[in-house]
């Protein structure tokens, strides 16, 4: 039997390429932030190791890189924040201020 899921297109997606839409696909499907049941591990055509949440549209399936960021921009999403943006446009989802950058990885 096909999974149903086989001719989506695929596409990684890492914070600085987030999308308002993205984002708002990822509060609605994980409204209290995701954890580790959540997450997939893969590696990466540079055979690094990927660690993703998946999110899935009509015709794509996203794998959005997890990160200290994007945990806090979901956990402070607003979408009126957003609303003078276009749904595409990676420059609306600006990184959040962390305290300490230092423990930051892959970003």
């Amino acid at each position: 039997m096909k999974n149903r899921n086989s001719n989506l297109k695929r596409v990684i997606v890492d914070f600085k390429k987030l999308t308002p839409e993205i984002l708002a696909l990822l509060v609605e499907r994980y409204p209290d932030g995701y954890d580790d049941d959540d997450v997939i591990s893969f590696k990466n055509q540079h055979n690094e190791l990927v660690e993703a949440v998946e999110v899935i549209t009509e015709d794509t399936k996203y794998l959005v890189k997890v990160s200290t960021k994007l945990s806090v921009t979901m956990e402070n999403y607003d979408e009126d924040d957003y609303e003078d943006f276009d749904n595409n446009d990676p420059e609306a989802v600006q990184p959040p201020e962390i305290a300490d950058e230092d423990t930051e990885d892959n970003d």
